[in-house]
């Protein structure tokens, strides 16, 4: 069940990317991840009464409220290399590092030990992220891409590790808590002019990709209390697959040849994560 979840947060982050990644090639970066963070909570709060919950503490929201600003970092300087066109550096050095992280801080903090066939599976998907995320279009190797990539991947890091701490018994209210520090840390970096978007779409595409985004929070949260978090946050991390896939299917791009290495690795480390 906890692979599944978490696999199903990766899907969902990957629409959310590839949504938001075309929108805020239209619209103000900062402008389209609040807009995102808006949808989400609209969401969140809609579906916090699905989830289970018991009693909520008050350390519970305070680690999804961390687990947002960790989000809203994350987004903002995702987008902010998106809206720059530097995809070919920025999504796959936010991805291995957003994966990287947390990993590394669940085994060094947490005293999680994943079985040898998972520490294989997590072998096997930072490479693959790499692979499937990088294409030859870009900035190359350029400072600004990078550190807006290393940024994001830590708040992306921040966001995971933060959201997986807290308990069973606080339900989807974390993530609640998570929307708001989220639109309180993009807030800043907005313009009021610049929220009157058109066509009218952006605002809305923007918003559906932070329900989506919002949705693989819910999953992951889900997925960490069936699973190691290293686990759930590999298998999570694994959203970059599904923008490649649908540029192939929606926007007719045509796949290299790291990329098709990039996926099939992908699908063997899944394989060996789920198996166990």
């Amino acid at each position: 069940m906890g692979a599944l979840l978490a696999l199903a947060s990766a899907i969902c982050y990957g629409l959310s990317d590839f949504v938001g990644g075309l929108v805020a090639r239209r619209a103000p970066f900062a402008t389209v991840a609040l807009l995102g963070q808006a949808g989400g909570l609209v969401f969140a709060l809609a579906f916090v009464p699905v989830v289970p919950t018991g009693a909520v503490g008050a350390a519970d929201l305070g680690w999804g409220a961390l687990s947002g600003v960790g989000t809203g970092i994350g987004m903002l300087f995702l987008f902010r290399g998106l809206a720059d066109g530097a995809m070919s550096v920025v999504v796959p050095v936010s991805a291995v590092g957003g994966v990287a992280l947390p990993a590394l801080a669940g085994v060094a903090f947490l005293g999680e030990r994943p079985p040898p066939l998972s520490w294989l599976g997590i072998a096997v998907a930072v490479p693959a992220l790499w692979l499937v995320s990088h294409t030859r279009s870009g900035t190359g190797g350029v400072p600004g891409p990078v550190a807006n990539g290393l940024i994001a991947s830590t708040g992306i890091a921040v966001q995971y590790l933060a959201l997986a701490q807290a308990t069973p018994a606080s339900g989807g209210w974390p993530v609640v808590a998570g929307r708001v520090a989220a639109i309180l840390t993009v807030l800043p970096w907005t313009r009021a002019p610049r929220l009157r978007l058109r066509p009218a779409a952006i605002p809305l595409l923007a918003a559906l990709a932070g329900i989506a985004a919002a949705l693989a929070l819910l999953c992951y949260l889900l997925a960490t209390r069936h699973q190691l978090v290293v686990i759930a946050v590999v298998l999570s991390s694994l959203y970059p697959v599904i923008p490649v896939v649908l540029g192939i299917v929606v926007l007719r791009e045509r796949l290299r040849a790291t990329q098709v290495a990039g996926l099939l690795a992908s699908a063997a480390a899944v394989t060996l994560l789920t198996a166990g």
